[in-house]
């Protein structure tokens, strides 16, 4: 068998001393493209890690509040107590929203935000009362989840009392013993809930005899059996509509919508 030429030999040669130089260039810069990412990446990190932690730039400096009604938004800023001073990307704002619902009850919910480059944002939603509870000389204002959430010096315009006639020996004060004086002050919400808008305005009070015995007392001398809470969107229904078929009536019945009735004049 004959030999191996000159030329294979050399192929074999060449194959055994390892990749061809222009091959292994490439990978030489290949590697080094790699390093430099690399390190770019670890400097880039840094950099963001100072920038958002150390620098002096991204802290917080000022808070601004919004959606205040009674409240105002220095009483919301100094319940939040924000950071000032520190990185905006540390503030626990989860912390700040607890610390505003305990402090400040009459706060249903509060949006708390960063605002970049050097703020937090405050969105604040405040309880509204659909009832009042005399207490004293003041008035404690109850909202449509039967909340008492403040009290204050004079009663809001156009919100009704809450009256509980349920003392003994009253036979009705079963109804109390029964389901709880908070079960009956949010029953009484749900009623206060359901007024249709055209006679809200005009009620005064709304009485709670027992459970199923609830009753509006409106302006003018003019009241309103509603009954229980239950069905409370087709006795607005049928209230509105009473009141619109008989204007001089002083006394409507929607306890039972399907059978209402009004009387006097």
């Amino acid at each position: 068998m004959a030999g191996s030429t000159t030329a294979e030999r050399g192929e074999r040669q060449q194959e055994s001393s390892g990749p061809p130089p222009a091959r292994r260039r490439l990978r030489v810069r290949r590697l080094r493209t790699i390093i430099i990412l690399a390190v770019a990446l670890v400097l880039l990190s840094a950099g963001t890690v100072w920038l958002l932690y150390g620098s002096q730039w991204l802290r917080v400096e000022s808070v601004a509040v919004s959606g205040t009604r009674v409240l105002t938004p220095d009483q919301v800023r100094e319940a939040a107590d924000v950071p000032v001073g520190s990185p905006l990307i540390s503030v626990d704002t989860d912390a700040i929203e607890a610390r505003l619902l305990r402090k400040l009850p009459r706060i249903d919910s509060v949006d708390v935000a960063r605002s970049w480059p050097d703020g937090i944002g405050l969105k604040v939603t405040e309880r509204t009362p659909v009832l009042l509870v005399q207490k004293g000389g003041n008035f404690v204002e109850v909202d449509d989840e039967g909340v008492r959430f403040a009290t204050v010096s004079e009663a809001p315009n156009g919100v009704p009392a809450l009256e509980l006639t349920l003392s003994p020996p009253d036979s009705r004060a079963a109804s109390l013993r029964r389901f709880g004086e908070a079960r009956l002050v949010r029953e009484a919400v749900r009623v206060a809930r359901d007024i249709p808008a055209a006679v809200a305005h005009a009620t005064r009070s709304v009485k709670v005899r027992s459970y199923d015995d609830i009753s509006l007392e409106l302006e003018g001398g003019r009241t309103v059996a509603w009954g229980s809470s239950e069905k409370g969107a087709a006795k607005a229904r049928t209230l509105a509509a009473l009141m619109k078929a008989t204007p001089d009536a002083r006394h409507f019945d929607v306890s039972v919508p399907t059978a209402p009735a009004s009387a006097g004049s």
